[in-house]
């Protein structure tokens, strides 16, 4: 989630945007059709990070806990017809965590993100592929 937000340049990386805090950096240059496909665009992206992560991450256009509830599944006609509505549900609950996100944290300075990455993220990076590794060893 921190890459899809990071990727989408959505708070609190629209670092880009903060260079002018009182007129919105550089939204101030661009009217009519123009400020209407920047913003297009943007959500177009955060729709495609959206579903990119449910088709990774969150089982795609599977119902949740499939296999829990398969008798009750296929009694209502199985997966195909619901597919597309369990998919288009859970793109739209992380296009709400997204938005959620953006109006709940404040924006990070340079100096606080570059902290975070470098302090944070990239040791905790590396803790992970030693750990795959580990475990993979042993298995």
């Amino acid at each position: 989630m921190i890459t899809a937000l990071a990727e989408t340049n959505r708070a609190p990386f629209d670092l880009p945007e903060a260079e002018q805090e009182l007129t919105a950096g550089y939204h101030t240059e661009y009217s009519g059709i123009k400020f209407a496909l920047f913003f297009m665009a943007e959500y177009i992206k955060m729709i495609a990070v959206s579903a990119l992560a449910v088709t990774f991450f969150f089982g795609g256009w599977l119902p949740p806990f499939p296999n829990l509830l398969r008798g009750l599944w296929e009694a209502i006609g199985g997966f195909s017809w619901l597919s597309p509505l369990w998919f288009g549900g859970k793109v739209l609950l992380l296009l709400i965590v997204m938005v959620w996100i953006r109006a709940t944290l404040p924006r990070l300075r340079y100096d606080q993100l570059m902290h975070f990455g470098w302090k944070f993220m990239l040791p905790l990076a590396l803790l992970n592929v030693v750990a795959t590794a580990g475990i993979m060893v042993l298995l």
